[in-house]
């Protein structure tokens, strides 16, 4: 997907999941189908027991759709998300859920271990852009994260589909969660397929079962990338330009742009080698 014509590029989600977009969410149907497809993945990645009902957080929970699966499965749930307007569309479809109106780069306003489990759908990556001169992608993260961590019971997991803009964007979200104190790995299902090809951030607290769930479509062990503290692991990701090149230069002048700093103009001098100077 072409960086232009991501949302998170075009307005904050606040603006962008404005009235008119909210609608569509309650009235596309592929639409519909794409988001429950994708919280009932979520949902088997995040394996919650069977024999009782859990308490979980939607975050980013928009219109209500991943709640709605919740529902199903007999869970309760509260949904967070920054849109009024998908929130507005998610009472009157009358939803299960409790709902909160908040940005989650200012953390998550719940008492230490009040959840048995968080999914969140295609919203985890809109942390990563300086929507304002104030914002700082990093600390938002780990503002999320930190917090995030402490609102979950012992053992419980967190599942986040997202749609990454390049793999520094990947190592920057990764690397936050771990300093928050979570373990996990991404899991990619149908990683050799251009459309159906999905990535789901898997964290896990401690004191529960940290093995990384297989990707669907592949039957090699290269659709999962598994982290702990070492920042060497997100390395292999494939797509990492190599640093120094012209198009790392690239993405580092791109991100400076996003966080509002003052950067000079790509020119067709841009990454060029330079001669050493005696």
């Amino acid at each position: 997907m072409a960086s232009s014509g991501r949302p998170e590029h075009q307005a904050p989600p606040e603006i962008f999941y404005n009235d008119d977009e909210a609608r569509k969410y309650s009235s596309n149907s592929r639409m519909m189908e794409i988001q429950q497809q994708l919280s009932e993945r979520a949902l088997e990645l995040l394996a919650l027991p069977e024999d009782k009902p859990c308490f979980i957080l939607d975050v980013g929970c928009g219109s209500g759709l991943s709640g709605e699966c919740l529902t199903e499965e007999g869970h309760v749930w509260i949904g967070i998300d920054i849109s009024s307007s998908m929130l507005d569309v998610a009472v009157d479809r009358e939803v299960e859920g409790d709902l909160i109106l908040g940005d989650m780069g200012y953390g998550m306003p719940f008492r230490p271990g009040t959840f048995d489990g968080v999914i969140s759908i295609s919203a985890l990556q809109w942390l990563c852009n300086a929507d304002k001169k104030y914002h700082q992608p990093h600390k938002r993260l780990f503002k999320f994260f930190s917090t995030l961590y402490a609102s979950l019971s012992r053992g419980a997991k967190a599942v986040f589909q997202l749609y990454p803009e390049n793999s520094a964007q990947l190592e920057l979200i990764t690397c936050q969660a771990m300093k928050a104190g979570f373990t996990g790995g991404l899991v990619v299902d149908y990683p050799n397929s251009t459309k159906a090809k999905k990535m789901f951030l898997c964290l896990f607290t401690s004191g529960g079962n940290c093995t990384l769930p297989k990707g669907l479509g592949t039957d090699v062990s290269d659709d999962q990338v598994a982290y702990s503290d070492k920042r060497l692991t997100f390395g292999k990701l494939k797509g990492k330009s190599a640093k120094k090149s012209r198009d790392w230069i690239i993405e580092k002048k791109e991100r400076r742009r996003r966080q509002g700093r003052d950067t000079r103009p790509d020119s067709k001098y841009t990454g060029r080698k330079r001669k050493p100077r005696f």
